[in-house]
């Protein structure tokens, strides 16, 4: 029986990939075999030596210590692409929000008195100031061609925009995804240069944080929109708020409200709606439930941001998972403890990503407490577990 924590509310439907028979699923429970959360902050959260993977049921994994659960030897789960239409169809209803100026032009008219003619008479007389501009013909910049970036592209190609995107790390799975309409930008500063609409989505690290500032606003298109659905971080928003004062930048959209942001005339910002509709919430739950049990229950990874990629078909009953340091002389030192317990090799499968390497080793009969012992001895070895199927 494998106990999973859940620290927020997941959605019923992807709880239910955890068949009652083989699973106990709590928000609270003790000594977990996995946790699953959402937004919960886990970084002092102390965590119990029972817990062997973390799924995200989302995409972004910054409330969550993952180097110090690479550390450990934990795989750390996400769910990419599972809420990706929801944040395309929010990141156009933000383009049409800023074009159309629909945010001012509602508080204008709530904000109108007397009775229907007078109001009908004010309307009339102060619809001008909120004209806006379609979108056919304009240009977007996408930065960050991942699961949404490709969907967001595609989906500005079929309202008639021009697209042009930068990801200098493009998978060949995105890149098979995206229309050939895109064009390809060489820089970040080409990208701003010539689009009318800047979106972004990306992870927040290091390198993409402030991605957006003082610096590079000073090469964007006049009367740009930026639009952030991605991390509060990646834009400094006190620099594009100078920028729209300085009538540069014509709006900014975004998912991250602040005192700086939420009374200004030209920003509109949401509460954190991205993933906000049930069908992402289902989605992103059901995919992350299922890779969390396939690698409890067969060692399997997909999905991962911290371990390598690794799907094994099963060959026997009898299955040995190991996490290591990426150091050589592995598997020599693994492959010796399992002939010391005599232990037939019929199947093998090893990766590495950065600092860690990952093994998963089918053999012929049921493996010893005595060989997980001593595989678990050998030093840089993180941690070890026999999986038997059924």
């Amino acid at each position: 029986m494998y106990k999973i924590l859940t620290l927020n509310n997941i959605s019923p439907v992807g709880l239910e990939r955890l068949p009652r028979d083989g699973y106990e699923v709590a928000s609270e429970i003790q000594h977990p075999d996995a946790i699953l959360l959402r937004s919960f902050n886990m970084h002092d959260m102390v965590l119990p030596e029972s817990v062997k993977a973390i799924g995200r049921a989302g995409a972004g994994v910054n409330n969550i210590p993952v180097d110090r659960m690479s550390k450990t030897g934990v795989p750390v789960f996400n769910a990419p692409g599972a809420n990706a239409n929801a944040v395309k169809e929010l990141v156009i209803a933000g383009m049409l929000i800023a074009s159309r100026n629909l945010s001012q032009a509602w508080q204008f008219a709530r904000s109108l008195e007397g009775d229907d003619a007078a109001i009908s008479k004010a309307v009339e007389a102060g619809k001008k100031q909120f004209v806006g501009f379609e979108l056919p013909g304009k240009t977007l910049g996408v930065i960050g061609l991942g699961a949404i970036g490709v969907q967001v592209a595609n989906g500005a190609l079929a309202l008639g925009m021009n697209v042009i995107g930068f990801d200098p790390d493009i998978t060949v799975k995105r890149a098979w995804e995206m229309s050939s309409d895109v064009r390809q930008a060489a820089s970040i500063e080409e990208l701003l240069a010539n689009a009318d609409y800047v979106t972004f989505h990306v992870p927040l690290v290091d390198a993409t944080r402030h991605m957006i500032n003082a610096g590079r606003l000073k090469l964007i298109k006049d009367n740009a929109v930026i639009l952030n659905f991605s991390r509060n971080g990646v834009v400094d928003d006190a620099a594009v708020v100078a920028a729209i004062d300085a009538g540069k930048v014509y709006a900014y959209v975004c998912d991250f409200p602040s005192n700086l942001l939420k009374n200004h005339p030209r920003v509109v910002a949401l509460p954190h709606l991205g993933a906000s509709t049930r069908q992402a919430e289902d989605n992103c739950a059901v995919m992350v439930a299922d890779e969390v049990r396939d690698f409890l229950e067969n060692g399997n990874v997909r999905n991962s941001v911290n371990f390598p990629e690794m799907q094994m078909p099963r060959n026997g009953n009898n299955r040995v998972a190991v996490v290591n340091e990426n150091v050589p002389n592995m598997l020599g030192q693994i492959s010796t403890c399992m002939a010391n317990s005599g232990l037939n090799i019929l199947d093998m499968l090893n990766k590495s990503r950065n600092e860690l390497a990952y093994t998963l080793v089918d053999v012929d009969s049921e493996v010893q407490s005595s060989c997980l012992q001593e595989i678990a001895a050998i030093k840089g070895v993180l941690n070890v577990r026999s999986l038997q199927a059924g």
